[in-house]
């Protein structure tokens, strides 16, 4: 790992690459606003080959707003992601339920590395549930876990679709019920107590990538790692991939991926995979 680590950043140094800003976007707050939703319905009357009505629906919000000077980089990010599926005469259940909330910013220090500091906030919107237990069990609320994670190091931003980051990070978690402090904050080696926070420091790296596979297909990419200096054989990994296939100007077919593998969460990988055909505004 370290090996890898070193041969990238000799990699970087020898590369004489200069990023790409136009002059007028110089000065200037560039937002950018996307809203998307997507809904399945079935109705069933008297039908002879059997099944169930359904109902689903999900949204999606992205938004975000960069400001460049010559010297000074902004960017914010912030993804809110919620949606519910109902299945015959059970009630709506929860399928999506995200907010993610990225800010960095960086300075042009004349060098390839530019050096950076971050926050990342993520909870969900609203309470999910596990629905394989009997009864369902409460697994995350807003903020319940929340995660907040400071990051300052080094980034590198000079090709036109990949931005990378590597730093030394401080990840808070907070947790409200008893019952989700024992599974995300709780330190078990004090029997006696009930942490509802957890502070802990580490390295994070997250790169960007956004790349067009055909001329109304494109891929957005963002990997997320974290590891804590008491194991820095274990890492946090979020891997979150949408492509979407645009069929006008406002009728998109969206494919999202995301991988995680988090031991707070789970000590196995999880992954989501959905297919959404739905209406996609850009309202900037």
């Amino acid at each position: 790992m370290k090996k890898l680590f070193l041969f990238g950043l000799m990699f970087l140094s020898a590369m004489n690459v200069k990023s790409q800003t136009k002059p007028d976007e110089l000065y200037k707050w560039m937002p950018s606003l996307v809203t998307g939703i997507g809904i399945s319905q079935v109705e069933l009357e008297n039908w002879a080959q059997g099944g169930e009505n359904t109902f689903a629906y999900s949204f999606l919000v992205t938004f975000d707003l960069k400001y460049q000077t010559d010297l000074w980089k902004f960017k914010n990010y912030l993804k809110v992601n919620y949606g519910q599926t109902k299945l015959g005469e059970s009630t709506f259940r929860t399928t999506e339920n995200e907010i993610y909330l990225e800010d960095v910013i960086s300075y042009n220090a004349g060098f390839v590395l530019d050096p950076f500091a971050s926050n990342i906030v993520r909870t969900s919107i609203t309470r999910g549930f596990d629905y394989k237990s009997n009864p369902k069990t409460l697994i995350a609320n807003f903020f319940d876990p929340g995660y907040i994670t400071q990051s300052i190091g080094f980034a590198y931003d000079k090709l036109p679709n990949i931005q990378t980051r590597l730093g030394i990070a401080f990840q808070e978690t907070f947790t409200t019920a008893n019952a989700l402090a024992r599974r995300y904050s709780d330190d078990p080696k004090t029997t006696n107590d009930l942490e509802k926070f957890k502070f802990e420091t580490g390295m994070e790296s997250v790169t960007d990538g956004k790349f067009s596979i055909d001329e109304n297909v494109t891929l957005t990419s963002k990997l997320r790692l974290f590891t804590r200096f008491e194991d820095l054989s274990v890492w946090d990994v979020r891997w979150d991939n949408i492509i979407v296939a645009k069929v006008n100007s406002w009728l998109n077919v969206n494919l999202g991926v995301i991988i995680l593998h988090e031991i707070s969460q789970s000590y196995k990988t999880q992954l989501k995979e959905a297919i959404q055909i739905g209406i996609t505004y850009r309202l900037l």
